[in-house]
């Protein structure tokens, strides 16, 4: 079987396709076959106050596609264009790799995956606003 395999806390909730699904009392996993829904583990999500810095205000904007509160075809060039802002200021070829999947996958209309790409660049981030605060 091919897809995502979402393996759940008790108590987990998960937005799918903009709706909100909590599991049960036990562990769970729900395989999701559709190549196009939109899930967001809602324990991973950015919240608006927390969207303070470039990369999660990012995060931020994708999430708002995967929520179903942003139409795809109103956010996709404004992401790419975020996305290129990023890419000057993270120019490490680890950076790029991440930078480039986000790219891609905002091409693609696979949001999740931009998600997951762009999070890659949080721990970079947190080490360079530390670093500047210094």
């Amino acid at each position: 079987m091919t897809g995502l395999v979402l393996k759940l806390s008790p108590k987990e909730r998960v937005l799918i396709n903009g709706a909100v699904i909590e599991n049960g009392d036990r562990r769970s996993r729900l395989s999701i076959v559709t190549p196009e829904a939109n899930i967001l583990r809602l324990r991973d999500a950015i919240h608006p106050e927390e969207a303070t810095t470039p990369v999660r205000r990012v995060c931020y904007a994708v999430q708002l596609v995967l929520s179903g509160d942003t139409a795809p075809d109103e956010a996709r060039l404004q992401l790419l264009r975020r996305i290129e802002e990023l890419s000057r200021v993270f120019t490490d070829p680890d950076s790029h790799t991440y930078l480039s999947r986000a790219t891609e996958a905002v091409l693609h209309d696979q949001y999740y995956q931009c998600l997951k790409a762009l999070r890659g660049l949080l721990p970079r981030e947190d080490r360079l606003m530390a670093h500047t605060m210094q």
